[in-house]
């Protein structure tokens, strides 16, 4: 019952005559409950239909004068309060009902009184005297007539509604399977620790942290044995991270905030960071944790986890931003070889960055013309002559400036457009070759070697390719050498296999680039058809000391012993060396010695443009 609502009675009485001018709160509440009940007012009676309705009501009320002070409360107010009736007559309304406890409602509630509000609601908290607390619902509201009656205050307790809404709140923000904090209380928690309000106030770090973890092989563990154990195997990582983040939080205002938010990720996030060290040893903590055997009904389990842990000013930062650092964290801690925590890096996020836009770019660049060759010389060991080159491409980027194949080769390979770019430098490189041989007549003909990814080999008809190419250009194919990777080679079976055989039938040359660095079956090779090995410019770089020069640390003898056995190898098997990275005399000097027959590197030259390949046609290099 809302008796400021439910007025009718009152617009009746007042149009019936019975009344002259406003009807004062003593006609509504009777005798019973005023002050001045001596003698019942006249024309009222001991009581009135008001003053009975206003005692038997279920609903709290009391009246308030002008002054804020109750004139009277029924019975339902004073057991809400748990103080007798007649005690509450005469004390201040507001603090009873704690309304002058924060300003705006307040300045309402006086408005009330003062005839210019028409009405306010608030919800509050109030103490019971027995101890317990309970909510309840507020509603000041002027009584009927020219306002010089006071006001009406009702109350309704709204504790069980309140106490509804908590639970199902609860239910709402976390997970049911770990009980900790979903993504919705995980995101409102964050939003929140950023706002300016939050970090702003005297005495705070103005900093927060987060630790971002996955769990390390919970998938096959959920696959092979099942959800249940899955779910089970989540609730114990969330008892030990939370454990972990109470030890974290002793001794401040409040531990970090553990949430699962979804799958097997999990987000610790720390509120008034101290900085950088107290991440790191909240990780190791984490990882320390995570790494003891789980004990699930019997069955015992192992994980681990890869964390990315995030530091940082909460000044500027958002919630976006912040997740994308930890996710590209968490990312990096996984391909670092997971079971660590990673640091955000700014430099190593930037380079990530360069990546994904020069991916993004990558296809239009080849459209656009945006690449050109250079070529490294191949020299014979033996005259120093030359007697081929590779071909190296670069990207001239309009932002990046020229970018190496290290830059951009593996980002092609991803995406695929390798297979059109392989073929523009394939063509290139030959009508190069071509240009050579027709401007130098009188100069034996230079091949050159051009690399192909295992892509173009799967995702193209390299064979009909090659085959096109070399009859646009009129280039002899056995002056095209195509480089593929000691690991794609020595895997090679069905259709890769087949188009190595047609190429090296067809003529042109077949060449292992940086051999040595696998684990190959060296017998292997016989059954290839290889005919050039390009020996990995680590076994080189032990040859890099001269013989005279005392004061030099002397090689290790088991360097030679390896690259001359290897070489050795390949001249039974019928196959050429070459030797990459010769960058000393020495090193040229003693792989001519155990019979290698080209070498390649910065001693001979760097990669250059096609016209000073052409200065060196004819010389000694």
């Amino acid at each position: 019952m809302r008796p400021i609502r439910r007025s009718s009675a009152l617009r009746e009485r007042a149009v019936s005559g019975t009344s002259e001018g406003p009807t004062p709160a003593a006609d509504l509440i009777g005798p019973a409950v005023t002050e001045s009940n001596a003698q019942p007012s006249p024309g009222t009676g001991a009581t009135t239909p008001y003053s009975s309705a206003f005692s038997a009501a279920p609903l709290a009320m009391a009246v308030v004068d002008r002054e804020g002070t109750v004139a009277g409360a029924n019975s339902t107010f004073a057991e809400l309060l748990g103080t007798p009736a007649e005690a509450l007559t005469g004390k201040a309304a507001a603090d009873l009902v704690d309304l002058a406890s924060d300003t705006r409602t307040w300045h309402a509630y006086r408005e009330v009184l003062r005839g210019r509000q028409a009405e306010l609601r608030c919800t509050r908290r109030l103490k019971h005297p027995e101890g317990h607390s309970l909510w309840v619902r507020v509603t000041v509201a002027p009584l009927p007539g020219d306002g010089s009656g006071g006001v009406l205050l009702s109350v309704a307790d709204i504790s069980d509604h309140r106490e509804l809404q908590a639970r199902l709140r609860h239910l709402q923000m976390h997970d049911p399977v770990t009980r900790l904090a979903n993504r919705t209380l995980f995101f409102e928690r964050l939003t929140a620790a950023l706002e300016v309000e939050s970090y702003d106030e005297s005495g705070t770090t103005g900093r927060i942290g987060l630790c971002y973890l996955d769990l390390d092989g919970f998938k096959a563990i959920n696959d092979t044995l099942g959800n249940r154990v899955g779910d089970k195997l989540l609730a114990s990582v969330a008892e030990r991270l939370t454990r972990c983040a109470e030890q974290a939080g002793y001794g401040r205002s409040s531990p970090p905030l553990v949430a699962r938010l979804g799958g097997d990720e999990f987000a610790l996030l720390v509120e008034d960071s101290t900085g950088t060290e107290q991440l790191a040893d909240l990780a190791e903590s984490l990882l320390a944790a995570l790494r003891e055997p789980f004990d699930l009904s019997g069955r015992r389990l192992s994980v681990s986890a890869s964390i990315g842990v995030v530091e940082r000013h909460a000044a500027g930062t958002t919630p976006t931003a912040l997740m994308q650092a930890a996710d590209t964290t968490l990312y990096w801690a996984k391909a670092d070889g997971k079971d660590r925590w990673t640091l955000f890096d700014p430099e190593r996020n930037a380079h990530l960055i360069t990546r994904q836009a020069l991916a993004a770019t990558l296809r239009a660049a080849i459209d656009r013309g945006e690449f050109a060759l250079e070529y490294q010389p191949l020299v014979g060991m033996e005259d120093g002559r030359l007697r081929g080159v590779e071909a190296l491409v670069r990207w001239n980027h309009p932002q990046f400036g020229v970018l190496a194949p290290n830059r951009f080769i593996t980002l092609a390979e991803e995406d695929g457009s390798i297979v059109p770019l392989g073929r523009w430098v394939l063509a290139t490189a030959c009508r190069q070759a071509r240009a050579w041989q027709v401007a130098h007549p009188e100069e034996p003909p230079i091949f050159v070697s051009v690399n192909v990814a295992v892509r173009q080999v799967w995702d193209s008809d390299l064979v009909s390719d090659v085959a096109r190419i070399l009859d646009e250009t009129e280039l002899a194919p056995h002056l095209l050498q195509l480089e593929l990777t000691e690991s794609a080679v020595m895997g090679s079976s069905g259709r890769p296999l087949q188009d190595l055989q047609a190429l090296s039938d067809m003529g042109v040359r077949i060449a292992i680039d940086d051999f040595g660095t696998g684990y190959s079956n060296l017998a292997y090779l016989s059954r290839l058809p290889v005919s050039v090995l390009k020996l990995d410019g680590s076994f080189v770089r032990g040859f890099q000391y001269e013989s005279d020069n005392s004061a030099a640390v002397p090689p290790n003898p088991a360097d030679e012993v390896v690259v001359e056995a290897m070489i050795q190898l390949a001249h039974r098997l019928g196959l050429t060396v070459t030797a990459e990275c010769v960058e000393t005399l020495a090193q040229a000097s003693r792989l001519r010695r155990i019979g290698c027959d080209t070498g390649q590197g910065w001693l001979y030259s760097r990669p250059v443009s096609p016209d000073r390949i052409s200065e060196l046609m004819g010389a000694r290099v």
